[in-house]
């Protein structure tokens, strides 16, 4: 019996890749401009603003009952306040970037190792060995572009908080998660995640902003392509799919993410990062692919 997968869904896994990667690179560049809370919280107000004219002439189905809301808005907190303001306040408290995607880069573990209780998915050994191979490669990845030195042990503790945080908000979605129109859940997570962080900008920041050319076009591409498409794409590929398959995608971000910061950032890809991206790659596609049945 084969099954047809529509060609978005396809394509989910290879999109969601380049433009989740492409955005730790676009908001090093925009943290030169702003503060991170007020990045963040612009962020979500921004595209709340370009979500208002889809609710008012789409008028799509919003949930039907308080608990289905509640579980839309416990996504948003986990995912959006959760795992990137917490990320976030690590890159202020002072520990690298490597530092942080180490950290972070344990999730697609955490996802497995929890998952066969929580969502009732068995992770085979093919998997974990998928698994073990992904995260071996993502660290020479990352210990090859930068030398990880001595971190400030509360920006590793935030950085650990983030890393719960995207945790919690991709098996919650599998379990609890509801089929809505992007639109919908989009409005609902970001007016939670504006909800937490503009208080906290104002409250935190001083909320100066450097106006100019490249500060626009990281926000656009915050708001559209990191914000509204990719994480639509994530969600869509964790209702369907098993949540350690999803997970794993993870591993590629820190490769990929190198490769967004040779041209923005001008921090060069060093050999040994390709070799770990090529090991990241093989660990995923083990996990990704599906075992054929008897």
């Amino acid at each position: 019996m084969t099954s047809t997968r529509p060609l978005w869904l396809i394509a989910a896994p290879a999109v969601f890749l380049v433009l989740w990667s492409a955005g730790f690179a676009i908001a090093k560049l925009g943290l030169g401009h702003a503060e991170p809370m007020t990045i963040l919280a612009l962020r979500y107000c921004l595209v709340l603003l370009v979500l208002l004219p889809f609710v008012v002439f789409m008028r799509p189905p919003m949930p039907a009952t308080a608990r289905s809301w509640l579980d839309v808005a416990v996504v948003g907190f986990l995912i959006q306040v959760s795992y990137f303001g917490l990320c976030y306040l690590a890159f202020k408290s002072g520990v690298s970037a490597a530092g942080v995607a180490i950290v972070v880069c344990l999730q697609p573990i955490l996802v497995a190792l929890i998952a066969p209780r929580f969502v009732g998915e068995v992770v085979s050994r093919r998997a974990w060995i998928g698994l073990g191979l992904g995260l071996a490669g993502a660290l020479v990845v990352i210990l090859a572009r930068a030398q990880v030195q001595a971190e400030n042990p509360w920006g590793l503790l935030l950085a650990v908080g983030g890393l719960f945080g995207i945790t919690a908000g991709t098996l919650y979605e599998k379990r609890f998660g509801i089929s809505l129109h992007p639109v919908t859940s989009n409005l609902i997570q970001y007016a939670v995640g504006a909800a937490f962080t503009l208080p906290v900008a104002l409250l935190t920041e001083s909320q100066d902003i450097s106006w100019d050319a490249e500060f626009i076009a990281v926000m656009a591409y915050l708001v559209i392509g990191n914000s509204l498409l990719a994480m639509s794409l994530l969600l869509a590929m964790i209702r369907v799919g098993e949540v350690s398959r999803v997970s794993a995608l993870f591993y590629l971000v820190p490769a990929m993410s190198a490769l967004f910061a040779w041209p923005l950032l001008g921090e060069a890809m060093p050999p040994m990062a390709w070799a770990g991206m090529a090991l990241a790659g093989a660990g995923v596609a083990m996990v990704s692919r599906k075992a054929k049945p008897a």
